[in-house]
């Protein structure tokens, strides 16, 4: 270390020393003599002495470097624990240092510190805690930005790598941070603070977060002043949830969640939406259906485009959370491209269509199989042989989130759900005018062509709410559906007129040429209707809205949130909510797909062709690189009705989208059915042809999955068509692809061994396109496909021999010295080295020997030297050697 002090000091003297002429600048004249005194000063000192010279310094720099050399000062006296403890004591007067950048830099230093104090824990006890801990914390509260931030991340490194006790942590961390986010804080610290709790909970467990930082978590959900603590409350509201559980979740958190999913300010609820399948996913069922849903159908009409754009993207994600935990492993994984799903087959082994990929089956202990049936607390066996009521009550929110979300907190049993059919036969219902019901006959009834304000009474948007909140529960009956549709259409009308978004009503299907249609009244009154309105358009296109409607029901999810993840195809959601939304439904598809099962598919096969067929090639691509995970849960059966002409699309399509079919091809090809596997070997050979001739890992990749068909089928089939592919890669410009191929080869070797015909064959060609070309890379490839045939026991020692040694050895005398190292590789450290020929004839062996020797004699350093190395070389005979040498 240097002391610019002194080089100052000394610089008068060292100019009356020397002449102008001696040194060049009078830089020079100060730095050099000063700097060689200074090192034999500092030569003389212990390191304890130099700390204490330099720790006091009122250089900065000094100051600096003796925060950034502590690591080492600590490795020098490690071996005295006094000197240890010495040198921890001195970092108090450097935590007390008035400027900013030597705080940091010491910051910067506490984790090597910390593993040291780890490592040398006999030595030093407790030393970590005693000393630099208490620095760690006290700077999260500094008032220089730097040094809390350094501080931040110092503390939360020595958190992830449980370098702290975890008493230090409950004792000396949780209660300073607790404290920090004090309603009197300073705001960014408060704010700081706040984001150090979240991450630290999943660090420090349940336990922890419940008793010291979850009562606060709640308090600053609700700070009126800070929008910036609420935004990171909402943020990390997920995080928080999966550590205290489903319990903590429902009773604490929930109230909270819904008042920050109405906040006022529009980044508080994006930051809901962002995080709201964590928070899903540690609820029950119940909750999730019946208040969730509703909350998460205010953030999708949220007034912000912002809001908006974050809910419908993680609405796919919200959705797969309805799936049962108990018998569907999935899991989002950020990859390239999509999410990868974990996707259990059916449990009986059967992969009909009317086996849905999940909730199949179970097994009680008595090994009979029980029917499984949903119900609005989640998955119970079912023995009864009628069908289950699985209609589940959805009470959709009003498009204004703020007051109302919060004026029903989620643990209350809303009103009308105190009647259910138990106690009572239904609600009443209210009186209301359907003046549909005395239209004349001569109207096109079938889209019930009423103004929504003339066909019902004068009533308010709220009061209209309110009567369809009270009959949705009864909606099943037919009568009580149709008086809803009404409803729905009045406060449809009013809600335009307002000119608000209305989120559950889009997805009601419109008729194209009238105001709105009602497909249950259409259905009750289908066959009058017919009667009556055979001509009338209208009346058909009604009627096929109505079917269309109804091919799309479930009984999963809710109704409301299906229709809205459907709607994400609509070309008017990407200019009002995100231009990329249409990619963000592709990458979500599989885990609907997954949630509802494949007894439900055909709620989706009408948005995934939408998906397949759009312009974006983003968003193809997305569908291409998970179409092999959508078969595994569709089956067969749907894969090759509905999957199928889409993939044969798709490898069409550009680069950009083949490639995600390619990166999977083993793995859809292997779900299809023999007969239609085996009509794809036609078009493996368009993989060789690229948009841009450079895309060399295409082709790679191509060699890769080849290397995984080989197994899906036959010997003849792979001589046929994989053999010109794999001969064609071996000879492709890029060294990478060769190599890969090089290992297809051999591998195609052992698949033909098995027929000796076939085998001899393709053996042949292998000599005579390789060995004998008159390139030094296809003879060098011809080595390497030996190398990796006998070390990987493709071919057994009497086809080898027969077939490929004769060849191998004749590349001895090439001219180019990389084949010859490649072959002495291939004797030395494979054939001698495995005693490959040890129970081989004589001539074999002679020759053998024979050709290493002359390998070993190479002109070429490299080719002598890989000859050489090897456990057999003791065993070449003198006769062998002598009778090389002659020869050559």
């Amino acid at each position: 270390m240097a002391d610019i002090s002194l080089l100052q000091e000394d610089s008068q003297e060292e100019l009356d020393g020397f002449g102008v002429d001696d040194y060049s600048s009078e830089s020079d004249v100060i730095i050099i003599p000063s700097a060689l005194d200074f090192v034999s000063q500092d030569e003389m000192l212990t390191p304890l002495g130099r700390l204490d010279k330099y720790v006091t310094s009122e250089n900065i720099f000094n100051r600096q470097m003796v925060a950034r050399s502590l690591l080492d000062t600590l490795k020098a006296v490690s071996e005295d624990e006094r000197d240890c403890i010495a040198v921890l004591e001195r970092v108090g007067r450097l935590a007390d240092d008035s400027e900013p950048t030597v705080r940091a830099e010491l910051m910067e230093q506490v984790h090597h510190i910390a593993i040291f104090c780890q490592e040398n824990r006999p030595s030093i006890p407790f030393a970590f805690s005693k000393y630099l801990l208490p620095i760690v914390v006290r700077y999260l509260a500094d008032q220089n930005n730097q040094v809390r931030k350094t501080s931040q991340t110092a503390l939360l490194e020595l958190l992830e790598q449980e370098l702290i006790e975890r008493g230090d942590v409950e004792t000396q961390v949780c209660p300073v941070l607790v404290d920090l986010t004090a309603p009197d804080s300073n705001d960014d610290v408060k704010t700081e603070a706040m984001a150090i709790i979240c991450k630290m909970a999943p660090m420090v467990g349940k336990d922890i977060t419940e008793r010291l930082f979850l009562p606060r978590f709640c308090e600053m959900c609700c700070d009126c002043r800070m929008f910036h603590v609420r935004k990171v409350c909402a943020a990390n509201f997920g995080e928080i949830c999966s550590v205290v559980g489903g319990e903590a979740t429902e009773e604490l958190l929930l109230p909270r969640f819904f008042q920050l999913c109405s906040d006022n300010v529009w980044g508080v609820r994006k930051a809901c939406a962002e995080c709201f399948m964590s928070v899903s996913s540690a609820t029950s069922q119940e909750i999730r259906r019946t208040k969730l849903s509703s909350l998460f159908i205010s953030l999708i009409s949220d007034p912000s485009r912002w809001v908006r754009q974050a809910a419908f993207q993680s609405l796919g994600q919200f959705i797969s959370t309805f799936a049962s935990p108990n018998s569907v492993g999935q899991y989002f994984k950020d990859g390239e491209e999509g999410k990868e799903f974990d996707t259990p087959s059916c449990t009986n082994g059967n992969h009909q269509e009317g086996c849905p990929q999940q909730d199949v089956s179970i097994h009680n202990t008595q090994g009979e199989v029980g029917v499984l049936c949903r119900t609005e607390t989640g998955i119970a066996p079912s023995t009864d042989t009628e069908s289950p009521d699985l209609s589940v009550p959805l009470s959709i929110s009003s498009p204004e989130p703020a007051e109302e979300s919060s004026a029903q907190p989620p643990d209350r049993v809303p009103e009308q759900e105190l009647y259910n059919s138990f106690h009572f036969w239904r609600t009443p219902i209210a009186q209301i005018d359907l003046d549909m019901e005395l239209l004349p006959q001569e109207e096109p009834a079938s889209c019930v062509s009423v103004q929504a304000k003339a066909s019902t009474p004068a009533l308010g948007r709220k009061q209209l709410e309110e009567l369809i909140e009270n009959l949705e529960p009864h909606i099943d009956d037919p009568d009580v559906k149709a008086q809803v549709d009404v409803l729905t259409a009045a406060l449809r009308a009013a809600t335009l007129d307002s000119h608000l978004e209305d989120a559950f009503l889009e997805a009601r299907e419109t008729c194209p040429r009238r105001l709105t249609c009602f497909p249950c009244v259409c259905q009750s009154r289908s066959s009058s209707l017919r009667m009556h309105h055979s001509d009338d358009s209208d009346q058909g296109d009604c009627f096929g809205q109505a079917e269309e409607k109804k091919s799309k029901l479930q009984d999963v999810i809710p109704q409301a949130l299906l229709d809205q993840y459907l709607s994400m195809t609509d070309p008017s959601r990407a200019q009002t909510v995100d231009m990329e939304i249409a990619k963000h439904c592709a990458y979500s598809l599989p885990g609907v797909a997954m949630t509802l099962g494949r007894q439900n598919w055909h709620c989706l096969r009408d948005t995934y062709e939408t998906l397949a067929s759009d312009m974006q090639w983003k968003v193809r691509r997305t569908l291409a690189f998970s179409i092999h995970e959508l078969a595994l849960i569709l089956g067969d059966q749907l894969t090759a009705a509905d999957l199928v002409p889409i993939f044969n699309s798709f490898l069409k399509d550009l680069d950009e989208v083949r490639v995600g079919v390619l990166k999977h091809l083993y793995d859809f090809l292997k779900l299809l059915h023999p007969e239609t596997r085996r009509k794809y070997l036609y078009q493996l050979q368009e993989f060789l042809v690229t948009d841009n001739s450079r895309n060399w890992r295409f082709r790679s990749e191509l060699a890769e999955q080849l290397v995984l068909l080989l197994e899906l089928y036959s010997g003849q089939d792979v001589y046929d068509y994989l053999r010109p592919l794999a001969f064609s890669l071996c000879t492709d410009r890029v060294s990478s692809v060769r190599w890969t191929s090089y290992k297809l080869v051999s591998e195609m070797i052992r698949k033909l061994a098995s027929c000796q015909a076939l085998l001899t064959d393709f053996l042949s060609e292998l000599v005579e396109k390789f060995c004998h070309s008159p390139k030094w890379s296809g003879r060098q490839a011809f080595a390497f496909v030996c190398q990796l045939a006998i070390e990987d026991d493709c071919v057994s020692l009497e086809q080898f021999s027969e077939h490929l040694l004769a060849p191998l050895l004749q590349l001895a005398s090439d001219p180019v010295a990389n084949v010859r190292v490649l072959l002495a590789k291939t004797i030395s450290q494979s054939l001698l080295e495995r005693e490959y020929f040890l129970h081989s004839a004589n001539s074999h062996q002679e020759a053998l020997e024979q050709t290493l020797v002359a390998l070993q004699m190479d002109l070429d350093k490299d080719v002598k030297y890989f000859a050489s190395v090897h456990p057999g070389s003791t065993r070449i005979s003198e006769d062998a050697m002598s009778t090389t040498s002659s020869t050559y």
